[in-house]
């Protein structure tokens, strides 16, 4: 009898030992922060294992380094790396580059930073929506409050005027590489 108690002993105290090991561990990686202390959220966990979220595809994209870089002023870097589903209509770069002059420079500012994040989320949609599933005439709701027109037109999907050039799956929903950035309407 006394092997197996003090087997049970045994037992009891390594367990404990692990969990407090495991509760302590996970409370120092469960709250990222900055080198300045600030606490970040989703955006700040690694993984290089699971498929990518929808913050990692527009970051690791050469066509998308303006989009990347709006995304971090406006601060919305969690909110594409959260759960989602979340359906994303990314303008690529030459997207930005229609834009007038200085449009860009002006929209990085501190203080339209407001503005800029208004304009970014005017180009996510909540769910998960799959080109070939849009329908037209479809109105897709933007994280804005408003909705924007899908159309079909023989040479592809358009989405607030805006084509669909590609799609890639992400971990938290979909991108939509679109040729134009979609303005929200002034209200």
């Amino acid at each position: 009898m006394k092997p197996i108690l003090s087997f049970t002993l045994l037992g009891v105290l390594c367990l404990s030992v692990a969990c407090t090991q495991r509760e302590s561990a996970t409370q120092s990686s469960t709250i990222p922060s900055t080198a300045s202390g600030s606490v970040k959220g989703q955006s700040a966990v690694k993984d290089d294992v699971s498929q990518k979220n929808i913050l990692q595809i527009a970051a690791g994209s050469p066509d998308h380094t303006t989009l990347a870089t709006a995304v971090v002023a406006a601060s919305l870097e969690d909110v594409l790396s959260n759960a989602g589903p979340l359906t994303v209509f990314a303008p690529n770069n030459a997207a930005f580059a229609k834009l007038p002059a200085g449009t860009v420079e002006n929209l990085l500012k501190p203080e339209n930073k407001s503005t800029l994040a208004r304009i970014i989320k005017h180009h996510a949609s909540p769910g998960s929506f799959k080109a070939e599933d849009l329908k037209n005439d479809q109105q897709l709701y933007q994280a804005t409050g408003h909705y924007i027109k899908v159309e079909r037109k023989p040479d592809g999907v358009y989405v607030g005027g805006a084509k669909i050039l590609g799609s890639v799956f992400a971990s938290n929903g979909i991108v939509h590489v679109v040729d134009a950035v979609i303005l929200p309407p002034e209200n």
